[in-house]
């Protein structure tokens, strides 16, 4: 399985921080080395970047770093196949226009039965599972709304649409328009936002250290979503299976809580990785 990382804020931010224990798990503190990838929201445009190398050594990913882009959301994935070839059409974040707008979307799981969609206009370019799960959400949504509902209408209609695919197998993901974050819990799947007062924090992959406060303002607001924390000295709030929640300008808008698990889920996510 994968790990999936997003970002959801009020003002353009970077997530080199965050991304760099993250692209750790690719390779060198956990064994997800089939590919990454990273998508960057700038107005109604996205700006991706993708390898199907591992991106604690992808020279793409060294460009992420060095590139220090902005953005209000970000959604980035680190790959260990399950389901289809490694190569870059199976490489994660995947895009789909609805509505006239960039709809991104990053799964971690492993969906065993999915919805025929050989007579369907939205298609899968890859043979991932996740790609086919998203070109069905995507068809749902249009052929029940002709136009853009509200973001309440959006996020009850997602549930319902997710939470069918979910009966077939374990469905995290986090999906984004680029003026909203979704994210679904099925095994692991954690958050945290940050406002002031800024403090310092330590990766928990490499024990980089940042002081928020050098960077950040009063009035700034960050979610950071992520299958397990990056952080060790900050407290993340870990999501139950069949929980949901709708991000808009870095804060909680609305939380559906899901089923406390009784035991600790390794649904093959964690691996190695000192933050298991």
């Amino acid at each position: 399985m994968c790990q999936l990382l997003g970002m959801n804020c009020n003002v353009p931010t970077d997530i080199v921080f965050s991304f760099e224990g993250f692209r750790h798990r690719a390779g060198l503190t956990n064994t997800h080395s089939d590919g990454f990838g990273i998508a960057f929201f700038e107005g109604k445009g996205i700006r991706v970047f993708r390898d199907n190398k591992p991106g604690y050594i992808s020279p793409i990913a060294d460009c992420v770093k060095q590139y220090n882009i902005k953005s209000l959301n970000v959604i980035a994935h680190i790959r260990k196949a399950t389901q289809g070839d490694v190569n870059i059409e199976n490489t994660h974040p995947f895009i789909r226009e609805i509505w006239g707008e960039n709809w991104v979307f990053a799964h971690n799981g492993n969906l065993t039965e999915l919805p025929d969609m050989s007579e369907s206009i939205c298609q899968p370019i890859g043979t991932t599972d996740s790609e086919t799960a998203f070109c069905y959400i995507a068809e749902q949504l249009k052929s029940r709304f002709r136009k853009k509902p509200s973001e309440e209408q959006i996020f009850a209609t997602i549930q319902e649409i997710t939470n069918q695919l979910a009966e077939h197998g374990t469905f995290n993901f986090i999906l984004s328009n680029g003026e909203w974050m979704i994210a679904r819990c099925s095994t692991n799947l954690h958050y945290i936002t940050r406002q002031a007062p800024f403090g310092k924090a330590q990766r928990i992959d490499d024990d980089g250290v940042i002081d928020f406060s050098n960077y950040a303002k009063d009035g700034d607001k960050v979610t950071i979503i992520t299958t397990a924390p990056l952080t060790k000295d900050e407290v993340w709030t870990k999501m139950e299976n069949g929980g949901f929640v709708f991000f808009k300008n870095g804060a909680k808008v609305w939380e559906i809580i899901g089923t406390p698990r009784t035991e600790v889920i390794d649904d093959g996510t964690l691996g190695e990785s000192k933050a298991a």
